[in-house]
């Protein structure tokens, strides 16, 4: 009974935009979500804008999950219209917005980012293993076949091919998208490689899931909330750290930042592309289909967003550190777009 009352709740909401129209509805685009996906969406709402028949979106950086949060909180001018991730909505999120009426999302996949180390220029050159980073970061980590407060102080002191220098890592926060895809891609690949750890797994996922997924809380991670450019800033004033953010703003700050290895490979459009770069990850834009045709101008922008000109190979996006979508895909995804065909929960987790 709760859940019609919300839904039809929503209904009327909706219903009573396009009853008052404009007087009482927002005339601009609302976008919010992750930080990583931020400069993409920015660059094609002033590109938007331009074409002079709709105002620029407003667009905010609220990090993934707060995205998904106000996204997923109702149907009306209330609520944004579009919420950027830098990982695909979770079951639980999907979840929350059939409850509240949200239940036409439309899934864009817009291109692929890699997740960087980073480190001020004046810093050293480093190389890194999402074993030796697991090592670094983790909570716990295994000494002498026991589990046990991460006692490392030093890159050195995991692994002796390292600087002697403090392990003083700043990265984004437990709402962020990026945080979500550094904990699978890398912190949970590093403890696979311990084979206490890797039994572990075998034997009881949800304990080898709680090893990967805590960071340390004694310093030597700091959460350094969603402003990445934050983060870039930190850096250029102190050498002894590395931050953790998305490559376009690596690509954004070469003259101020470096980025670290991994696994030998260096965080390269080229290489994030060909999948050589081990550490990389899709981002989306998620379209409530309950606001195109009531907000002003969503169908445009989605078309905007979704061209060739914008998310192509050669594309504006691509300028700003965007790894293009292969053809395939992005052929898919320009579909998306034309059809706002709603996803489903369908492989979500």
């Amino acid at each position: 009974m709760k859940n019609k009352l919300v839904a039809f709740t929503a209904a009327l909401a909706v219903a009573a935009i396009g009853a008052t129209g404009a007087a009482f509805a927002r005339d601009q685009i609302r976008i919010v979500g992750s930080s990583t996906v931020y400069p993409f969406t920015t660059a094609v709402a002033e590109a938007f804008g331009k074409g002079g028949q709709f105002q620029t979106p407003v667009v905010e950086s609220t990090g993934t999950g707060g995205g998904m949060k106000a996204f997923c909180a109702g149907v009306g001018p209330d609520h944004p219209d579009f919420t950027n991730a830098s990982r695909r909505i979770k079951k639980g999120e999907f979840e929350d917005c059939q409850k509240n009426g949200v239940t036409d999302i439309v899934e864009l996949k817009i291109g692929f980012d890699g997740i960087v180390m980073a480190m001020s220029k004046a810093g050293p050159d480093l190389d890194l293993t999402q074993d030796q980073i697991f090592r670094a970061l983790a909570k716990e980590i295994v000494v002498d076949g026991k589990l046990v407060a991460n006692p490392n102080q030093t890159w050195k002191d995991v692994d002796a091919s390292l600087p002697d220098q403090k392990i003083e890592v700043l990265g984004p926060p437990p709402t962020s998208g990026t945080r979500d895809a550094f904990l699978e891609l890398v912190m949970e690949k590093g403890a696979e490689k311990t084979e206490m750890l890797a039994k572990l797994k075998k034997d009881d996922a949800k304990a080898f899931e709680k090893v990967w997924k805590s960071i340390r809380e004694d310093g030597a991670y700091v959460d350094a909330g969603e402003n990445d450019n934050l983060i870039v800033q930190k850096l250029e004033t102190n050498a002894n750290a590395v931050g953790i953010f998305g490559y376009s703003f690596l690509e954004e700050n070469t003259a101020k930042i470096k980025g670290a290895k991994m696994g030998g490979n260096e965080p390269s459009f080229e290489l994030i592309a060909s999948g050589k770069y081990p550490v990389a990850r899709a981002l989306y834009v998620y379209v409530k289909k309950a606001h195109v045709g009531v907000i002003p101008g969503m169908a445009e922008f989605v078309t905007e967003y979704t061209s060739d000109k914008a998310m192509g190979e050669d594309g504006y996006l691509t300028g700003k550190g965007l790894i293009a979508l292969p053809k395939e895909m992005a052929e898919k995804t320009m579909k998306m777009g034309a059809d706002l065909a709603p996803m489903s929960a369908d492989g979500l987790k």
